[in-house]
């Protein structure tokens, strides 16, 4: 099964779909993740990406495209994926047709109210990139990772006035991405109006969209 999730900041795409990979038996794939394991690795291409990184700017479509494509050919990824981070324009949805065929869709639709509630309480850990919220996903030890025991850090744009521009570009960007995928993949359009709903929740709602579909047995 291939799978991808859209969704703005603060949807809960990354959050769901670490849920997800132990239920469907399928690994997540996110362009971040993959970007921090190549700058890791120490070779001309991952110092490349670091750089790139550090500098702040958008690693460029053929890299993210190399790098997808090496990921998706690992053993891990052989019976299926879910893609969060990419596609996140027309022409990357496209490189990715060249690859490989996408099963399905998980679309996140979430209200502002509620994604600013959200990233406003949101953390990082500094080290392992693992999301945190002071709502309902919460650390173990206030402000210590509970996987790798790196620091919690609130990231500069996910202040209220920054989180309100941040979902005015994602929806003009990711708008035609949309417009791309429909009729060519099954669409479950997955709805979250409260800030509180447990991710667990959540989960069961993409499940029961995915029976709907006969993506998964009833």
């Amino acid at each position: 099964m291939k799978l991808v999730i859209f969704g703005s900041a603060g949807s809960g795409k990354g959050t769901y779909a670490s849920r997800l990979e132990p239920i469907l038996k399928i690994v997540k794939i996110s362009t971040g993740d993959m970007f921090r394991e190549f700058a890791k690795q120490g070779t001309d291409f991952g110092k490349k990406v670091e750089e790139i990184m550090k500098s702040g700017q958008l690693v460029p479509d053929e890299i993210v495209i190399k790098m997808l494509k090496e990921r998706i050919g690992k053993p891990d990824a052989k019976k299926g994926f879910i893609l969060d981070g990419f596609p996140r324009t027309v022409e990357q949805a496209k490189a990715l047709d060249k690859i490989t065929k996408i099963d399905a869709l998980i679309n996140l639709i979430v209200p502002e109210d509620v994604i600013i509630a959200r990233l406003s309480t949101r953390e990082f850990c500094s080290k392992c990139g693992r999301i945190y919220n002071k709502l309902n996903i919460k650390p173990k030890v206030p402000g210590v990772c509970d996987i790798c025991g790196g620091s919690l850090i609130q990231r500069e744009d996910d202040k209220p006035q920054a989180v309100k521009e941040r979902l005015k570009v994602h929806e003009k960007q990711i708008k035609p991405v949309l417009d791309y995928y429909k009729g060519k993949v099954k669409f479950l359009n997955i709805k979250c109006n409260s800030v509180d709903i447990p991710p667990e929740i959540m989960v069961e709602k993409i499940l029961e969209e995915m029976k709907k579909v006969s993506l998964i047995n009833k």
